[in-house]
């Protein structure tokens, strides 16, 4: 904007006019003689001041300070500072250097002959006119900056020329500043690969939260951190927008909300932007902005696809060029983002001239997404759109995945964008539902959603309707309410309406198994558990875990340890990868995971895994009982193992409250039960055998003393101590020492 048209705005009484005016006078002061800067950019000046570089770009949309960051580092610097302002006329390539020359004139005189070679009637500019500049600048005294304002003006490559010419003639301490709104046509890549090149850009000249905070406080607004952070954010750092902010806030008294509401669409912003920005754009640029404004990401072929034209690429690519405050989201000039502020603009634009259009966009870019295998892309539309019968398609297409992957919070996000009653009316979405529920471990909710689902069945698409039929039936089966066999029946179900490649054909062979595992068919249980890991091991890790525990754990009840011991290994290594550590169901690994590792006799990292277990536990009470069930059996038998029979028989009293109808399941129980009463049993008969001097003298095997040292320390002689531990070591039937103090461990005597 020229300080001329600045100067013109102050006495228009339009109130959009008066915002531009009074923006122009923020981010030039120039513009207004009265009004200084708020803010000083140091940290900018450091940048241009501090390097040896001849040119100096700074490239920024309008209202981002550009002049008033120049007019401080001329305040700051202690050379010379020359001044053109770039007028229409300048396309001229000998209007262009005369200016230049005059304006270096002011701060040391140029030689008269350049002046005169520049005033002939066909001046010849580059075997006369720059031969004779080059002489005169090399026989300066003082080193200068040359300031070029509003280059976005100049159009013709003749007056580029003239500029990179320019910088190439500097001497050294010198420098040429070039400031504009777009893309100069200079030859920046040549003169980045050689550092002659110091670039400022919109990024560099967005304000820091610092500067927001003394600009607006210069405002007269005094706000909280958090409320200073918002508007950074929502403005992205720009100073006209943080300023328009600041006079939009003035008048406000409930700040938060004010802060909150804040957005493009407000007066004062819309009419900075229509002023500054979108007039000066032809009516097809700025309707193709206006109609792919619902977009958070710009691409040419998905602008095409919205709008039903061509051409959006390179359109994007020249606009994001002229810094419309449209920015590249890659190196390649394919993807683009409009500024939080204009985007909000135009979609108000949108919904006032074209109310239908905004729904019809993203329907469309739901569809291109899709296409182009962006389903998360395509759901957000989706939902933007207001469309929950393709957004349910979609997210029960990604529903299996996502879960499987600890991504089920972005289901229920997505989920949060309908009501209740709208979940409910769509299958897609209320299985959808109940699968976030089944991975939180929340039973009744998953019953709810499945029924709901079940009854809405008829909405669904004739292709469609094996696959939902299948969901409900594995919902069904998770909550297991009518027991292990109506458990596998429904997965059974599930599993033959489900195509081949389903993700969920996972979930369905882990069902299943556990089912024939508890039920009594160990065989036929582990075969659909092996089968339920393969499947998992690349669509559903949540569910290979669990496969992979529950194999485990009938290994490690078979008194196969070695085995049990690896797939337990496994299991765990798997939830430490792929991040399930969190997921209610992964107490079943943590459990089966320290029951081998304390057979092993590791009791350290048994204990840390039984902690593990003991924390995600609480959020089983509402799952698949079975579950339940077999991870409190596994904690049982690893706190047996560590000696805790207290622990272990409150664990297996649990167990057997889930154990009906489950009769392997009820064997295990009942075995472990025989196992903790013996425990029981030959702990008392040990401790009573044991004199109180040999257990003294057991109570300091664990440390790593000699046994000179425990005798020094009970009073006794060696002998004494070596007696006595060879008595320990016959009645509890070991040979060494460690042996000594591994069976005292289990018995619960040190």
């Amino acid at each position: 904007m020229s300080r001329a048209h600045a100067a013109r705005l102050h006495v228009v009484p339009a109130p959009g006019a008066r915002t531009v005016g009074r923006v122009a006078a923020l981010v030039d002061p120039a513009a207004s003689p009265t009004r200084r800067p708020l803010v000083v950019r140091e940290r900018l000046i450091r940048v241009v001041a501090g390097n040896d570089a001849p040119l100096q770009v700074i490239v920024a949309p309008a209202g981002y300070g550009k002049t008033t960051m120049l007019r401080q580092w001329a305040e700051r610097d202690p050379r010379a500072f020359a001044w053109v302002t770039i007028r229409r006329g300048h396309e001229d390539p000998v209007r262009l250097l005369t200016d230049i020359v005059e304006a270096l004139d002011t701060i040391e005189p140029v030689d008269d002959a350049v002046m005169t070679a520049l005033r002939t009637p066909h001046p010849a500019i580059s075997t006369v006119v720059v031969p004779r500049l080059e002489q005169a600048l090399a026989a300066r005294t003082q080193p200068f900056v040359l300031v070029v304002d509003e280059a976005e003006i100049l159009s013709q490559q003749g007056a580029f020329d003239v500029l990179g010419t320019l910088s190439g003639l500097l001497p050294y301490g010198s420098a040429l500043a070039v400031a504009a709104r777009c893309e100069p046509a200079l030859p920046l890549g040549r003169l980045r690969a050689h550092a002659q090149v110091v670039e400022v850009r919109t990024a560099d000249l967005a304000m820091t939260r610092g500067e927001a905070r003394d600009m607006l406080a210069a405002e007269g607004l005094d706000l909280a951190a958090d409320q200073i952070d918002a508007l950074v954010e929502q403005t992205e750092g720009w100073p006209a927008g943080l300023y328009l902010a600041a006079l939009a806030l003035r008048e406000q008294d409930d700040l938060d909300t004010a802060i909150a509401h804040f957005a493009g669409d407000d007066r004062l912003v819309a009419d900075y932007l229509h002023d500054e920005l979108l007039c000066r754009l032809a009516p097809a640029d700025r309707a193709l902005l206006m109609r792919c404004s619902p977009l958070d990401e710009l691409s040419g072929p998905l602008c095409d696809a919205v709008t039903g034209t061509s051409g959006s690429g390179a359109v994007l690519r020249r606009l994001a060029r002229s810094n419309l405050l449209l920015s590249p989201l890659d190196r390649c000039d394919e993807r683009f983002r409009c500024h939080t502020l204009l985007a909000d603009a135009l979609r108000a634009e949108l919904r006032r001239v074209e109310p239908e259009t905004e729904a019809e966009v993203h329907r469309r870019a739901s569809d291109w997404c899709d296409e182009h295998d962006d389903v998360e892309g395509a759901i957000e539309h989706a939902i933007a759109a207001g469309d929950a019968s393709r957004a349910g398609r979609l997210i029960w297409r990604v529903v299996p995945v996502y879960g499987a992957y600890g991504r089920h919070a972005t289901v229920k996000r997505w989920l949060e964008h309908f009501t209740d009653d709208r979940i409910a009316h769509q299958p897609e979405l209320a299985l959808a539902a109940a699968t976030t529920h089944m991975i939180s471990g929340e039973r009744d909710a998953v019953e709810r959603w499945a029924l709901l689902a079940g009854a809405r069945l008829d909405r669904a698409a004739d292709e469609a309707r094996d696959d939902l039929e299948a969901g409900v039936a594995i919902m069904r089966a998770t909550v297991a309410r009518g027991g292990i066999a109506q458990m596998r029946d429904d997965a059974a179900r599930a599993d033959a309406q489900l195509a081949e490649d389903s993700p969920w054909r996972s979930l369905s062979c882990l069902l299943m198994g556990t089912a024939h595992v508890v039920g009594g068919d160990q065989s036929e249980g582990c075969e659909r558990l092996e089968q339920g890991s393969r499947r998992g091991a690349t669509s559903a890790p949540g569910v290979q875990v669990l496969c992979l525990g529950l194999l485990a754990l009938v290994a490690l009840m078979r008194e196969e340890w070695e085995e049990g011991g690896r797939i337990a290994d496994l299991a765990r290594a798997q939830v430490e990868r792929v991040g399930l550590g969190e997921y209610a169901t992964c107490a079943l690994v943590f459990a089966v995971s320290a029951f081998a590792r304390a057979q092993r006799g590791r009791p350290d990292a048994a204990r840390r895994d039984v902690d593990d277990a003991h924390r995600l536990l609480p959020r089983l009470d509402d799952f698949t009982p079975v579950f339940a069930a077999l991870t409190t059996l596994a904690l049982a038998r690893a706190q047996l193992r560590l000696g805790d029979a207290p622990a272990a028989r409150a664990l297996l009293v649990e167990s057997a409250r889930h154990a009906a109808g489950a009769p392997t399941l009820q064997m295990w129980i009942d075995d472990a039960g025989h196992r903790t009463r013996s425990f029981v049993q030959d702990a008392t008969a040990c401790s009573s055998s044991l004199t109180a001097a040999e257990l003294r003298v057991l109570s300091f095997l664990p440390s790593h003393g000699s046994l000179r040292e425990i005798a020094a320390a009970l009073g006794v002689s060696t002998n004494t101590v070596k007696t006595q531990a060879h008595a320990l070591y016959r009645k509890l039937d070991v040979s060494s020492r460690s042996q000594a103090v591994a069976r005292a461990a289990q018995l619960g005597l040190v």
